[in-house]
């Protein structure tokens, strides 16, 4: 891993995980509930402190910092377990019809990436971006908040159901201040 994309414990990142090829899974909810639980899963057992995030059809981005471990270890971890549990269920959901295409497209990007035994699920990498000033929280949490308004989903942040912008949100959040 090049150094201009490691990361440190204990310091805030800013990181964008996408589906290979831009995939459009996350536009069924049991997909997008299943990402959710293993959100929620490194949030209880493996340190992941989660402060913004929003999940769009094929990718995620999150403000995130793990005190025990680097943030892209643990991000390397959820990327490894949510593929996995994904692909199961896109392989066992009869009510998919983009069963076959969906496993096809994982299985050429897996294909080309030796570390794959059939499927790849996630691109490689996830790019963090370490938050060093109130300034820089501040605009990544409004553009990854914006990011369905200006996809044209939504009218306002608040009114995604996959963001913390949402009140209902149901990932734990904490607070930066």
């Amino acid at each position: 891993m090049s150094d201009k994309y490691k990361t440190e414990s204990g310091k805030l990142y800013y990181a964008t995980v996408t589906v290979v090829g831009w995939i459009d899974v996350f536009t069924r909810k049991e997909y997008v509930n299943e990402l959710i639980n293993n959100l929620k899963y490194c949030q209880e057992n493996k340190g992941l402190e989660l402060y913004a995030y929003v999940i769009m059809s094929n990718h995620f981005h999150i403000i995130a910092r793990c005190n025990n471990q680097p943030l892209n270890y643990l991000l390397g971890s959820l990327k490894s377990n949510t593929s996995k549990k994904l692909i199961k269920q896109i392989d066992e959901n009869s009510k998919e019809s983009r069963k076959e295409w969906l496993l096809y497209m994982f299985n050429y990007f897996g294909k080309g990436n030796s570390q794959n035994e059939e499927y790849q699920f996630w691109q490689k990498g996830n790019h963090p971006i370490e938050l060093w000033s109130e300034e820089a929280i501040k605009q990544k949490i409004n553009y990854l908040h914006n990011n369905p308004v200006k996809q044209g989903i939504v009218a306002r942040p608040e009114d995604y159901l996959y963001s913390s912008a949402n009140a209902f949100s149901e990932l734990k959040m904490l607070d930066l201040g």
